[in-house]
């Protein structure tokens, strides 16, 4: 299986750096074909502009939003991981969204209601907060993102969510602590993705 996973976090040291090291290492041992685009390596321009939309109505979309699209065409699984900033995306990530899963690539109405372009790809999220988890939870935090990210973006193109893996209490925990949630993201990559899962 082909693997895209967008990864959207600054510094280079840090515990999404790590998770996304052991999904990557894990897909690969399992035989999986994996493409990493780090967008603040990248240096994404997360602005959706006017003239961005002006030329994808055109059908002239921009090198580096078809560039990124290219990516999801040929994935048979899409990862997102990154922090939860202010109870979301942070801005780097969720400008791709506003640009990359544009109307007519991701999505787009037709006479019967919504066509959702990406269906038959599957979509997996890891994320960190700071806060610790029983909060989120009790508040109804995760909830409420699974809901924005899992139905919001990816259910709405017609990504199928398969999991959606949620770290709290990051920065006030110890090294066991983290190397625990490590070995939860290989434990759960094994299961999602062997060899023969999801065969077409």
């Amino acid at each position: 299986m082909k693997h895209l996973i967008i990864y959207a976090h600054p510094h280079k040291e840090s515990l999404n750096r790590s998770i996304l090291e052991t999904t990557v290492n894990t897909l690969k041992k399992n035989g999986h074909e994996v493409v990493v685009r780090d967008l603040y390596a990248l240096n994404f321009q997360p602005v959706l502009k006017a003239e961005d939309t002006s030329a994808m109505r055109a059908g002239e979309t921009p090198i580096d939003i078809k560039t990124e699209q290219e990516y999801i065409t040929q994935a048979d699984v899409i990862t997102f991981i990154y922090p939860i900033w202010w109870a979301g995306l942070p801005a780097i990530l969720k400008g791709y969204v506003d640009r990359v899963l544009s109307y007519g690539f991701a999505y787009a109405y037709g006479e019967a209601g919504i066509m959702r372009m990406l269906s038959g790809k599957k979509g997996l999220i890891i994320n960190t907060h700071g806060s610790p988890k029983e909060h989120y939870d009790e508040s109804g935090m995760t909830g409420s993102l699974k809901i924005t990210s899992d139905i919001g973006i990816f259910e709405f193109v017609g990504i199928e969510p398969v999991d959606h893996l949620f770290f709290g209490s990051v920065g006030s925990l110890n090294e066991e602590a983290y190397k625990g949630m490590l070995k939860e993201v290989e434990e759960k990559i094994d299961s999602l993705f062997k060899q023969q899962a999801f065969a077409k």
